[in-house]
């Protein structure tokens, strides 16, 4: 009796041990890396979903959207993100090819840091490309007097604060910075890095997060950057002059009304340097994902088939308490219809 109440645990054991195996062979984790553009929004959709999703996680780290380039292009990942999405160069170095995948919007802002925090300070555009250009360096400036009558602007310099990383947002800013100012296009001009203006009041800081810690800890201080980490910081945002003339703050519909004028071609890139639009806030962008045509292991790409669809429907729920831009209806049926090439 004693001997078969042993072998019956030790068959009970190795039944326990099987289940266990199959469950953990079962199981897929997911890597990425990449833009802190949508990094708020991200941890949200893949914490909701790996929830949801038992057996399936996801692991994003915000490194920025030349790092996630680089991490993707290396294999070291299995989806990455990107502002700037992937030039033909970049996905030549990827075998089997790459799918971007346009997965939310969102607003660059400039934020700011001024004695009493002055609410809604309106920049028009040759006096915003002229600050980050290092020629206007005093908030007295005339040309910011005048956009902003009644606001006690202080006798103080202006320290510019940019991206000391290859970003996606430096990207965009500056693409609209060259649409908007020959002297910027023929200078700096357009990049994940730029060329900045040599200048002791010019300072840099990693990540989205770093601009906005730097901006609030500097008196003075101006920078660009996603507006859901102005928003949270808490920090103040500038009306940006649009180019129909009108000044739109950021966080209402003008960042809808700027993407609603985008077409996206079969490859899913484009951008919006300088928006047409009177209701249109001036640099709004898609970001993107990026993932393998062809995968080595088909669980992960079918992980990943599932994660696109689940930030495509529920996740979009998300986009704008969060302070993003939710895809247009359009825009979400040509991404659940591109995503089927993730094999």
């Amino acid at each position: 009796m004693n001997r078969l109440m042993i072998a019956c645990v030790l068959v009970g054991l190795s039944l326990v041990s099987i289940g266990g195996s199959a469950t953990a062979q079962d199981s897929v984790r997911l890597t990425g890396s990449g833009a802190t553009f949508p990094f708020p929004l991200y941890s949200a959709w893949f914490k909701s979903f790996s929830a949801k999703h038992k057996g399936v996680t996801v692991d994003y780290q915000g490194k920025g959207s030349g790092a996630g380039i680089r991490d993707f292009v290396n294999r070291t990942v299995d989806f990455a993100a990107s502002d700037a999405a992937m030039t033909d160069e970049e996905i030549s170095k990827v075998p089997g090819g790459v799918q971007l995948l346009p997965m939310t919007g969102g607003e660059i802002v400039l934020a700011y840091n001024l004695p009493g925090n002055p609410k809604g300070l309106k920049l028009p555009r040759d006096v915003y490309s002229q600050i980050f250009l290092g020629k206007i360096t005093r908030w007295s400036d005339a040309k910011l007097k005048a956009a902003n009558p009644g606001v006690n602007l202080p006798d103080t310099d202006i320290t510019v604060v940019r991206r000391a990383d290859s970003s996606g947002t430096t990207f965009v800013f500056t693409n609209h910075l060259a649409a908007i100012s020959d002297e910027w296009k023929k200078g700096p001009g357009v990049g994940t890095t730029v060329n900045w203006p040599k200048s002791d009041k010019i300072v840099a800081s990693p990540k989205n997060d770093g601009v906005s810690a730097t901006i609030k800890q500097t008196p003075g201080a101006i920078g660009y950057l996603e507006f859901a980490f102005a928003k949270f910081a808490k920090l103040e945002m500038a009306e940006l002059q649009n180019k129909a003339g009108h000044y739109v703050a950021p966080g209402t519909d003008g960042g809808a009304a700027a993407l609603a004028s985008v077409t996206l071609p079969a490859d899913l890139r484009a951008w919006v340097p300088d928006p047409d639009s009177a209701k249109a806030y001036p640099i709004a962008t898609y970001t993107w994902m990026m993932f393998y045509k062809e995968s080595k292991d088909p669980k992960k790409a079918a992980a990943l088939r599932q994660l696109v669809e689940y930030c495509l429907d529920e996740g979009q729920k998300m986009s704008t308490q969060m302070g993003y831009i939710p895809l247009p209806a359009n825009v979400v049926a040509a991404v659940k219809k591109a995503s089927a090439s993730i094999q």
